[in-house]
């Protein structure tokens, strides 16, 4: 127990300052009882050392000694006093959300009925948004502690590279959802091949990984397990976003600027990309393209962004073109229904007074990376932070700010090429840039799979993650644990801290999260050891490593693949055996953002396998219940609704082929995708 030491500090602090001032008046009276007289100051001078005079010396150092104690005391006690009454100041009052969940709370345990529910107020912005506070991916509600004169805060992320409004990073998050869907759409099945060199299965860059990992707020289910810490990304970091840009056109100087105009190009182009009927909503020149983004080959393709050979062009291309519908104030992530004209400051007094009259005789939003005369001066620092012109300490909101790197990476996954994949022939270049620190994507594994009814721990990834010992489960209980198991599963043959860390936490220092890594992979031994009496993780010279013993199912549907591939004879029950093994998706339910590209691997690798049955097949009806089979594991897939249809019609159903063909247009229309000229025309005639 705490309070008898406690007890006794309090009494020996008293007795401290109490003890010393009584003994010293009860031995040696008051320091000075009274002021001396000039007779006495005279004898002193005469006869300064005496008894008496020493007496008095050593009693004023005795009391200046007990003086400077207080005062120190006293000193820390002022300071604690300044601290509890910053942090009462400061104190968070309980948000809607923690309203909520409290009377819910209250009904749950009392049951108690409440009257009425709260209704949220349509319009008014959010204040706070749940972010992942620890690694067990659960919520914590951040609150806003600006002052009364700034905006209301935002919940932001950040990214390698720059900050993102939250809106702005939930749809850099679809998007790089969208793009593995268009990657799915595009693959065409070939012969299978165990070390798949496929050219799209590079993971998305980094940015989209932290983007997509700060999204994913929802702790209980598996959806939401991210497995995110306190210093990721995804916090709230900064003010509220602005929202309008003020007439007469707006210069952005400071060491932000140039990241801030990225930041507006990005999100014009991803607001195109959630509502194509806007065609236009963003135009610059190639030079400015050329500044900002050191040329990047796919800016003059990227929807909404209109890049004009010079400045008169540009001028000429808002001038003529209609402004984008109206949209709801609020949605439009750039900060309003305006076209933008994006451009940096001009050379010449002529060209500026152009851009001036162009702004007064028509509704285009200026943004000039430079200084423009007449024009609303935002200073932007690399945070994004916008400062007063006047008052360099007061903030006027925060803009979406991206490096040339970053921006780079999110155009390549905001347009990428379509381009359909063999296994077997020559790849094009990456849809996406490589990692800036590389990634294991080694998916084989040289043990021998175990027998399925061996007393030893089962760990199943295909079809959801379960782990088991002789039938009994094992509780992971930390999400980041479970991410870091199915992690070493997919990579059989070791990952080091570098690599957990970037997977689980990515867009973090590896420095700054390492010790939560050692936390995450102590737990998960220790469950492990508390279920089998053994830690089936190997950790030899800084790489973590899954004991080869265990039985791991992702680890037999890669054998059941090489065995496939190199068998000479009955290679129909070999494939088989690959369809046999594989139990659903890798990891199914789970949306770590490393995870998409094993997860398409294996999907790859049955769908090679239902089509190689299929193509050996002397029945057409017998390779069409293969196919659709295949339709089942990726009903994304353009080159399996192909195959099947072209059957059906030489079944002579082509009412069914037709059937088949528009389920999948409109599947492909509800996420977002359009079918690839493969199926294009009435009637699709090309089959």
């Amino acid at each position: 127990m705490r309070w008898p030491r406690r007890v006794v500090s309090v009494a020996a602090f008293l007795l401290l300052l109490v003890a010393p001032p009584l003994l010293l008046v009860r031995l040696t009276g008051w320091p000075v009882p009274a002021w001396p007289s000039l007779a006495q100051v005279e004898q002193w001078v005469a006869d300064p050392i005496t008894t008496q005079t020493v007496t008095g010396a050593l009693t004023v150092v005795a009391w200046l000694l007990w003086l400077l104690m207080v005062g120190t005391i006293a000193l820390r006690l002022l300071a604690r006093v300044r601290t509890a009454a910053r942090w009462m100041r400061r104190m968070p009052l309980p948000t809607p959300l923690q309203a909520t969940a409290t009377g819910l709370a209250g009904v749950a345990v009392l049951g108690t009925h409440t009257g009425t529910a709260g209704t949220p107020v349509l319009g008014q912005p959010a204040t706070t948004t749940p972010t992942v506070d620890n690694d067990r991916g659960d919520l914590r509600e951040p609150q806003s502690r600006q002052a009364p004169d700034q905006p209301a805060e935002a919940a932001g992320v950040v990214v390698p590279g720059g900050w993102l409004p939250q809106e702005t990073a939930e749809q850099i998050a679809a998007a790089g959802a969208l793009l593995w869907l268009r990657r799915r759409r595009s693959y065409r099945p070939d012969v299978p091949d165990p070390a798949r060199h496929d050219a799209d299965l590079v993971p998305l860059p980094a940015v989209v990984a932290a983007a997509q990992t700060a999204v994913a707020t929802e702790p209980d289910g598996p959806r939401g397990s991210t497995g995110q810490g306190t210093p990721g990304a995804g916090r709230q970091d900064g003010d509220a976003s602005v929202v309008v840009f003020p007439p007469g056109g707006v210069s952005l100087t400071g060491p932000g600027a140039s990241d801030a105009a990225r930041g507006i190009l990005i999100t014009a182009a991803l607001q195109a990309l959630r509502d194509p009927r806007q065609s236009v909503r963003l135009v610059t020149t190639h030079a400015d393209v050329d500044v900002l983004l050191n040329p990047h080959p796919r800016t003059a393709s990227v929807a909404g962004i209109h890049v004009a050979p010079t400045v008169d062009d540009a001028i000429t291309a808002v001038t003529s073109r209609p402004a984008p519908s109206p949209v709801h104030r609020g949605e439009d992530q750039t900060g309003q229904d305006r076209l933008l004209l994006l451009t940096h400051a001009p050379t010449s007094p002529q060209a500026s007074s152009r851009l001036a009259e162009i702004v007064a005789r028509t509704d285009v939003a200026l943004i000039v990376v430079g200084e423009l005369p007449a024009s609303d001066n935002w200073s932007v620092d690399s945070a994004g932070h916008i400062h007063s012109h006047h008052d360099p300490a007061r903030r006027r909101g925060r803009l979406c700010v991206l490096d040339m790197a970053a921006a780079r990476d999110l155009l390549t996954v905001i347009s990428p090429a379509d381009v359909h994949t063999a296994a077997r022939t020559p790849s094009p270049p990456p849809l996406v840039p490589r990692p800036r620190t590389p990634h294991h994507t080694d998916d084989e594994t040289s043990t021998t799979p175990r027998r399925s009814d061996a007393p030893v721990l089962r760990l199943r990834v295909l079809g959801g993650v379960t782990v088991s010992f002789q039938g009994t489960p094992v509780v992971i209980r930390r999400s980041a644990a479970l991410q870091a198991l199915v992690f070493l599963a997919v990579h059989p043959h070791g990952a080091t801290g570098r690599d957990l860390v970037e997977a689980i936490w990515p867009g973090l220092p590896a420095h700054r999260v390492t010790g939560r890594l050692y936390t995450t992979m102590s737990d998960l031994r220790k469950a492990m050891r508390e279920a089998c009496g053994a830690a089936p993780i190997e950790h030899v010279n800084d790489r973590y490593r899954l004991n080869p013993g265990l039985d791991v199912d992702l680890w037999r549907l890669h054998h059941a693949v090489r065995q496939a591939t190199t068998a000479v004879t009955d290679r129909t029950r070999a494939w088989q055996a690959v369809i046999d093994e594989y139990g659903g998706a890798l990891a199914d339910g789970y949306t770590w953002p490393w995870l998409e590209a094993h997860r398409e691997v294996v999907r790859r690798h049955v769908i090679d396998a239902h089509v190689a049955l299929a193509d050996g097949q002397a029945d057409p009806r017998q390779a069409l219940a293969l196919l659709q089979d295949a339709i089942r594991v990726d009903p994304y897939n353009e080159d399996l609704h192909r195959r099947a249809a072209k059957i059906l019609t030489a079944l002579g159903d082509h009412a069914a082929a037709s059937e088949l063909l528009d389920a999948y247009a409109q599947r492909l229309a509800q996420a977002g995708l359009t079918p690839t000229h493969l199926l294009s025309g009435t009637g699709h005639q090309d089959l």
